[in-house]
C-alpha cells in the first residue's frame, strides 16, 4: 500500500509517480495504470478544488482490483462527492468518469471516496 498527501495540484503528478511504479511492480497492465492515474487525479483534484483541503491518498492492489481511497482532512460534514452524476449532468463530469472506469464500484462516506478498478490480463 502507498500513502501520501497532496496539498497543491502542481505537486500531484510527482506524488503519484511512486504509486504508478508500485502498480507496475505488481504486473498491472499499462491500460490499468493509465485508468488508475486518471481516477486518482480526478479524486485528488475534487478534494483540493472543491474543498480547499489537503487530499489524503491510499492506493493498493490485490488479485482482482486496484484499490484507491482519497479523503479530505475536513470533518465538518462537507462531502467529497454528494451523489454520482449521470452523463447529462452540468457538473461532476470528472466523477462520472471515475464511476464509469470503476464500473460503479465507488463508495463514499462523505469526506472520503474509495474505488475499485477491476484488473485486466494480470
Amino acid at each position: 500500500m502507498i500513502t501520501f498527501k497532496v496539498d497543491n495540484l502542481k505537486n500531484m503528478n510527482d506524488c503519484l509517480k511512486p504509486f504508478l511504479e508500485f502498480l507496475r511492480s505488481f504486473g498491472v497492465t499499462d491500460d490499468d495504470v493509465f485508468d488508475s492515474r486518471l481516477v486518482s487525479c480526478e479524486l485528488i483534484t475534487n478534494v483540493i478544488r472543491h474543498l480547499g483541503e489537503t487530499a489524503n491518498f491510499e492506493g493498493g492492489v490485490n488479485a482482482d482490483n486496484i484499490v484507491i481511497c482519497v479523503s479530505s482532512e475536513n470533518t465538518d460534514g462537507t462531502k467529497v462527492a454528494a451523489t454520482l452524476p449521470d452523463v447529462f449532468a452540468e457538473s461532476g463530469r470528472g466523477f462520472y468518469i471515475v464511476k464509469t472506469i470503476c464500473s460503479g464500484n465507488v463508495f463514499s462516506d462523505g469526506c472520503s471516496v474509495k474505488v475499485y478498478i477491476k484488473r485486466h490480463d494480470k
